[in-house]
């Protein structure tokens, strides 16, 4: 099958001079120009922002941004800058700030004869983005003769009413079938190939149920601190930061039923059955946490309560770790523990599916609560890659058994995989909303999430070098479980 071609449109970027748009949009875009997915004149970016660069400007700006991030050929970066980069100040957002763009976005179209075909990607703060997208409906940017494709990166709202309002807003200026909501997670190779994993693979798709599997687990682990984000961070947490999207996210996935076909209605209907199955998390389910601080040598890593605008008896969160329960046919009696944090040793992105033991023991001659369980291993970071974990009997006398493991890694098989980003930018070009977040999930997701976020939980220590709290570890033992951190 061949893949579907990118028509050629308008990709406007407002807040385009910000981090994101350096570190992510234009490596992405100028990776995908390298595969052959854009041609010269069939994507045009413009970038809206507050600055007043100029077109030169800002081409010399994403030209340093691309030698940054490895490209060094100097003569074909500076052509697709000249040829492909466009840019105008949007000033303080004013009626008039967005009658100026509308110009010159149109003028631009007529100039290359492209479609008005438009992306608008609203590289902008949450509470920015309702009055970004009202200002672009108001001067006819959302309308024309061809399609029109908003993306919002998350948050998508604070807590359930807020997801609501702004969903409402979005509604009232676009269809869902042109919303793009942006979480990066689901732009990875492995997670993607999770669905080929459970669905072309029956070995593994009939073992996955309460039948087989004992107990799912999803980590998401970061070894920094919340770095210059202190003040967002205080507002935000990890729950809201993390577990809400990104995590549930991964949950939905691995959990979902067989779609009865591999598009984005289908996909998107399953995932929103497992919201809607997930039981009330009681209180007791549930552990929060906050770093502090962890010495080194001579070298102190501070705590939360010491990063820069952070007050110094703040109580919010770093660390959360959760029991979900899905009360459907397939996972009925099977948890799911969900657990993330700042400050963990390592960098790691894994879901851990443990497998029930054996019903009977068969070797007198071993303990059998040193026989580990059977498991599968699914890293997204910071490598991405797959490990079954199995036991086999260890060489000669007496009789003893050790746990090993076949193992997948992607790069190895495959050289180096595409950025999350040029899998999500790429699928909004071509308007596939397959690995995109509905309206529907951010508020069943809140709904879920709200009655925990009473500001009056407990938050406990846990020293910056560590996997948190001891009371995330009682969460699991409890219930004869340990957190899995490889095989």
């Amino acid at each position: 099958m061949q893949p579907q071609q990118v028509e050629p449109h308008v990709f406007v970027i407002i807040g385009a001079t910000g981090d994101l748009t350096r570190r992510k949009l234009l490596p992405a875009l100028y990776h995908l120009r390298d595969q052959g997915v854009l041609e010269t004149g069939n994507t045009l970016i413009v970038g809206a922002a507050l600055p007043e660069i100029g077109e030169d400007g800002f081409r010399l700006w994403a030209h340093e941004g691309l030698q940054t991030a490895g490209w060094h050929n100097d003569h074909e970066l500076r052509e697709w800058c000249d040829a492909c980069l466009y840019y105008h100040t949007i000033g303080r957002g004013t009626a008039d700030d967005y009658v100026a763009l509308a110009a010159y976005i149109r003028r631009i179209e007529q100039e290359h004869a492209m479609p008005e075909n438009r992306i608008f990607y609203l590289a902008v703060p949450p509470d920015v983005a309702p009055s970004a997208i009202e200002g672009l409906d108001r001067v006819g940017l959302l309308k024309g003769r061809g399609w029109v494709r908003v993306v919002f990166e998350k948050p998508f709202g604070h807590d359930f009413q807020s997801a609501r309002q702004l969903n409402a807003t979005l509604h009232r200026y676009v269809d869902e079938s042109q919303i793009y909501r942006i979480d990066h997670y689901l732009g990875k190779e492995t997670v993607q190939n999770l669905l080929a994993f459970r669905f072309a693979n029956p070995i593994f798709e009939s073992l996955w149920k309460r039948d087989a599997i004992e107990n799912v687990q999803i980590t998401v682990a970061e070894d920094l601190g919340v770095e210059h984000r202190g003040a967002y961070y205080q507002q935000a947490g990890a729950l809201r930061d993390m577990l809400q999207n990104h995590l549930t996210q991964l949950l939905t996935v691995v959990a979902m039923e067989v779609p009865v076909s591999f598009d984005a209605a289908a996909i998107q209907s399953e995932k929103m059955k497992v919201l809607y199955s997930i039981a009330p998390i009681a209180a007791q389910d549930v552990v929060f946490g906050q770093y502090t601080s962890w010495k080194i040598g001579d070298q102190t890593i501070p705590g939360y309560r010491e990063e820069a605008g952070v007050p110094r008896d703040s109580t919010t969160e770093t660390y959360v770790a959760l029991k979900a329960e899905i009360h459907n046919w397939r996972w009925k009696g099977v948890p799911f523990y969900l657990r993330t944090g700042k400050r963990f040793p390592r960098k790691l992105t894994q879901i851990a599916v443990i497998f029930r033991e054996a019903p009977a023991h068969v070797f007198p001659s071993i303990d059998p609560g040193s026989i580990a369980s059977n498991k599968l291993l699914i890293t997204l970071q910071p490598s991405e890659g797959f490990s079954l974990c199995f036991s086999v009997k260890s060489p000669g006398r007496p009789f003893m058994l050790s746990d090993h493991a076949l193992q997948f890694d992607y790069q190895k098989a495959f050289g180096q995989l595409p950025e999350a980003y040029e899998t999500l930018l790429r699928d909004v070009m071509i308007g596939d909303q397959t690995l995109f977040v509905s309206a529907e999930f951010t508020e069943k997701a809140w709904q879920l999430y709200d009655p925990l976020l009473t500001g009056t939980q407990a938050v406990y220590p846990y020293s910056a070098g560590s996997w948190g709290p001891r009371e995330a570890d009682a969460l699991v033992e409890r219930q004869g479980h340990q957190w899995q951190l490889g095989w």
